[in-house]
């Protein structure tokens, strides 16, 4: 049957056609080889042969640090004002991991009670997806189900065959990008789900992880008081930098900022249920004081509280925990261990 396919040659244009009409954001290669999305201005700015970035792209739709409003005191009372800074954009070559991510995020920020800034952010994006042709050693979204190379979520997918790429409209907002690609596809007669299933098969051969998170949530339910938690605290060092590289991790904090007496800004930044100070009360108590009940909650809410709650696992794979981890801690090494409790 025949597909739309763009040469490599082809898909340049339609990448500075994107960059003139949209605000693109992608994945670009910064000082020391690290990975991570910023807005691009050239073609030359887009990284494509990569694996998966070293920061998710959660921070194009939660920033680290966002104003919420700002305000005067006036003489007639305080004068407040929302933040109003949002432009649509397009991000290109996400992985079906990070597209995964905003799924899992979607109910904590843009269900019953959006969070508005969240929403403009998250409503306002397009998402072009890179379909994987690669697995990193620490790769693991097989274990939730996740299509590397047909993610859910996505507007746009390309998917690398040939000299080129396949393109597959995934939503009515991908469909409206046609307009910048339509003259410059070639059509292909080949049987799209038989090249999909080869590259599935590819990547099932370098996943190195195939553990079993429902296995490890049974365990949850009928042992929360489990000796593994001290063992496997003890070895955490509490930095917090699983929280930071994880794509759905979504604590914050809010804060006041006021750089003089009568103005100022209320800002929401990252926070980390790693840190000791994190469910600290006003009157001092804390409910979870050592870091024993911290890792705890952590890897229960990966696996089964957001599960719980939302119906969607708080974890998708990515492995950038695995990575980052200055001890070498490793959520697969983990849920086996914990499906393997009797």
């Amino acid at each position: 049957m025949p597909v739309k396919f763009l040469t490599a040659d082809k898909l340049q244009i339609f990448i500075d056609r994107l960059l003139a009409s949209s605000t693109v954001f992608s994945p670009s290669k910064q000082p020391g080889n690290v990975i991570r999305y910023t807005q691009a201005s050239k073609p030359e700015d887009i990284c494509i042969d990569y694996v998966n970035s070293d920061i998710s792209p959660k921070e194009l739709f939660f920033p680290q640090t966002e104003e919420l409003f700002s305000f005067d005191q006036t003489d007639e009372g305080i004068d407040l004002r929302a933040q109003t800074g949002y432009k649509p954009k397009v991000i290109f070559g996400m992985r079906a991991c990070d597209v995964k991510a905003l799924l899992t995020l979607d109910p904590v920020f843009n269900s019953q009670w959006p969070d508005p800034h969240y929403a403009k952010n998250r409503n306002e994006t397009i998402i072009i997806c890179l379909a994987c042709d690669k697995a990193l050693p620490t790769c693991f979204c097989n274990t939730f189900g996740i299509d590397p190379v047909a993610p859910e979520g996505a507007d746009l997918v390309l998917i690398s065959y040939g000299s080129g790429y396949i393109i597959e409209e995934c939503s009515y907002t991908g469909r409206e990008l046609r307009e910048l690609y339509q003259d410059l596809l070639t059509q292909e007669y080949v049987h799209l789900e038989k090249i999909k299933e080869e590259k599935r098969k590819q990547l099932n051969e370098q996943f190195v992880h195939h553990v079993s998170p429902s296995k490890a949530k049974e365990t949850m339910n009928n042992n929360f008081e489990l000796p593994y938690w001290d063992e496997i605290s003890r070895k955490c060092l509490g930095c917090g930098i699983c929280t930071y590289v994880c794509p759905t991790c979504h604590c914050f904090d809010i804060f006041d900022y006021a750089p003089e007496e009568t103005t100022g800004s209320r800002c929401r930044c990252w926070d980390s249920c790693m840190y000791g100070d994190f469910t600290k009360m006003a009157g001092g108590h804390n409910p979870r004081p050592t870091k024993k009940e911290r890792v705890r909650n952590r890897f229960m809410h990966k696996i089964k509280y957001h599960l719980d709650r939302y119906g969607i696992e708080g974890c998708v794979g990515c492995g950038r925990c695995i990575v980052k981890c200055p001890v070498n801690m490793d959520i697969t090494g983990i849920i086996t261990d914990l499906g393997e409790v009797k």
